[in-house]
């Protein structure tokens, strides 16, 4: 079957499709059309975000094809691997528009096992797969500023980067396609291992009698703090929900892509199973949506202590 050969390319600017304007999405697809791309979104059931980027003159798509078919440069970012398979197959797929010359950009942080193959299948009709899959919050995707890993070859870097720096700060050509979602996992392995220490060594502090404040006033003001460490602080010290906004459930569900890439490699990962298995406890029980620097409260309960703010309130009485 013959690709189609798509839009044109104006006045030096390709047009962009954004599917899944989420937590992440919106910020990163409000930088792109601010700066003067031409964007088109996929609808969603949550309209607050499509509309508000129809308003900065985004167009909206009904299917991944439909979006497919109307731009040259698209981004993903959704939960993972089933989610990015799922819109790149099927009828109404990003596969079935045969848009011969579309680059498709994974930001999702996918499973790297399973990304060669989409890739493959890409290529057959036309098309590149390149992942780029993000680190920081939603508040640098608000403000432009994340952080992105790219796998891709070297001419299609050149293509897509301007776009990428509409809403990337710091952007790192590791190489060609899967080895930025094998960074991201390990990037977030990281990530999440401080978030399993920081919550037991709160834990352990408070169940020897020492207080949140009196935590951070030593870990807060050593070789030890981090901008991580003050994102996720930020829950117990001032109950600020907003700071962190990255789920128990995303996290499992990355430790557990990880401990699958770990063993395609046939990597020894001793630490890792075990950062898995606390976010795997907290979404066993029945608490996958609430966010990451929310495990301090799961690690307290697990020592019988009461949650941050109980401490706080007690505290302030």
């Amino acid at each position: 079957m013959a690709g189609t050969q798509g839009p044109t390319v104006t006045d030096g600017r390709p047009r962009i499709g954004f599917i899944g304007v989420g937590l992440m999405g919106h910020g990163m697809a409000r930088n792109i059309v601010s700066k003067g791309y031409p964007l088109i979104v996929l609808g969603h059931r949550r309209r607050q975000p499509i509309e508000h980027l129809k308003s900065l003159g985004a167009q909206e798509a009904h299917s991944a094809r439909e979006v497919a078919e109307a731009c040259n440069i698209l981004h993903l970012c959704v939960t993972g691997s089933t989610e990015v398979e799922a819109l790149l197959r099927g009828e109404s797929g990003v596969m079935a528009s045969r848009r011969t010359g579309l680059v498709v950009i994974d930001c999702s942080t996918s499973n790297p096992v399973s990304t060669l193959a989409p890739g493959e299948e890409l290529q057959a009709c036309g098309m590149t797969l390149v992942d780029a899959p993000l680190s920081r919050t939603p508040v640098e995707a608000e403000a432009g500023t994340l952080d992105t890993m790219v796998g891709c070859d070297a001419e299609t870097f050149a293509r897509i980067e301007p776009v990428l720096r509409c809403w990337a700060a710091n952007v790192v050509h590791l190489g060609p396609l899967g080895v930025g979602h094998k960074m991201k996992l390990i990037n977030n392995f990281i990530a999440m291992g401080y978030a399993a220490l920081f919550a037991e060594g709160l834990a352990l502090a408070r169940k020897a009698g020492l207080s949140i404040e009196q935590f951070h006033a030593v870990i807060g003001s050593g070789r030890m703090r981090s901008g991580f460490y003050d994102t996720f602080m930020k829950w117990s010290r001032e109950g600020d929900e907003n700071a962190h906004r990255f789920t128990i459930a995303n996290a499992h569900k990355d430790m557990r892509y990880l401990a699958g890439m770990a063993g395609e490699i046939g990597a020894v990962n001793l630490l890792q199973g075990v950062v898995k298995n606390y976010f795997a406890a907290m979404d066993a029980a029945g608490q996958g949506q609430r966010y990451v620097p929310m495990l301090a409260d799961f690690a307290a309960a697990l020592n019988g202590l009461p949650s941050a703010a109980t401490e706080r309130s007690e505290q302030a009485s």
